[in-house]
């Protein structure tokens, strides 16, 4: 059972490591023209591509297979007052290059819109903005040449509107009318409020699309369900994938805030699930969403080299005897 770990957006090992810069709409309102405004959007979003490809030539160096791609490449590009412009054509080969070094290198890349970005919303308005976000970042991945099996895009079910089953039916209803190069793209995640893993993965295969399993959310959100009776299920919603099961990890920043992420991952709690998995002998990916990035992986790698039963690969991944 092999497992790769990775890690989101910025690497702070790697010096300007963050691919995030971008301008508030408010600082972008005052500049005096729409020349000095498309001067600003073309600068901040060559330097998140270039970063971008510098963070892959690192995670390639360190054997660290997955990543998650901000969705800040483009500052304010779903912004609706913001001047149209195109910011694909624009940097047409900077994408083209993008996506070569993740096919030619095998590496597995995914985005997470944020949580505005709800399908299963009743208002119109915030569906119409949830759309523009999706077609932001499909329109990314397709630029970079990477197919709905190369790139997903990570959603939560959304809220309740004070009634889960008719939330739950109008996500449904809603996918079943998305466009289909939204709909090839996006995979379920557990939320830790809202939608219980239980509960996502009957709409995961309600639909035939796959489930991520956010451990860290479950344990925050769960009707008592063990999380032992829903890895086997989980994990075959991957089955027609190019790419094996994902899950994510976090571990809560302190008692009273259980749902924010801390700086690193409790390594027992990550083991108590790898243990639970093992005998499914099923490979799987690990997305880290701690604090610390980059160094929260080589931490988790610290641990792993000294713990009975696990063989270290190399940087980035393990298999368990």
């Amino acid at each position: 059972m092999k497992i790769r770990l990775g890690y989101v957006a910025i690497a702070l090992n790697v010096n300007k490591g963050s691919p995030n810069k971008t301008v508030t709409f408010k600082q972008f309102d005052k500049l005096p023209d729409n020349d000095t405004k498309l001067y600003k959007l073309k600068t901040l979003t060559k330097e998140n591509l270039d970063t971008t490809k510098r963070i892959l030539f690192y995670n390639k160096a360190h054997n660290i297979a997955l990543y998650r791609l901000t969705s800040k490449l483009v500052p304010l590009a779903t912004h609706p007052e913001v001047l149209e412009w195109d910011y694909i054509k624009e940097f047409e080969d900077r994408y083209i290059n993008i996506g070569e070094f993740i096919l030619e290198n095998n590496l597995r890349a995914s985005a997470h819109p944020d949580h505005f970005t709800l399908i299963n919303t009743p208002d119109e308005k915030v569906f119409e903005a949830s759309l523009r976000d999706l077609e932001y970042h499909t329109k990314i991945f397709e630029a970079m040449n990477l197919s709905e099996k190369d790139a997903k895009l990570v959603l939560h079910v959304g809220g309740t509107y004070g009634n889960k089953k008719k939330s739950t039916e109008r996500f449904i209803h809603n996918f079943n009318n998305l466009d289909e190069r939204y709909k090839n793209r996006i995979i379920l995640e557990n939320d830790d409020k809202s939608f219980t893993a239980k509960e996502v993965l009957a709409i995961c295969q309600h639909l035939s699309i796959p489930m991520v399993l956010d451990i860290h959310h479950h344990w925050c959100n769960n009707n008592q369900e063990n999380i032992k009776d829903l890895i086997s299920d989980i994990f075959n919603t991957w089955n027609n994938e190019k790419h094996p099961p994902k899950i994510h990890v976090s571990s809560p920043k302190n008692d009273k805030n259980i749902r924010a992420h801390a700086d690193y991952v409790d390594f027992n709690f990550l083991m108590d699930f790898i243990k639970a998995s093992k005998k499914f002998d099923h490979d799987f990916d690990i997305m880290i969403e701690a604090k610390k990035k980059d160094l929260a992986l080589f931490e988790l790698m610290k641990n792993f080299k000294i713990t009975p039963d696990v063989k270290v690969i190399n940087d980035a991944s393990i298999a368990l005897n």
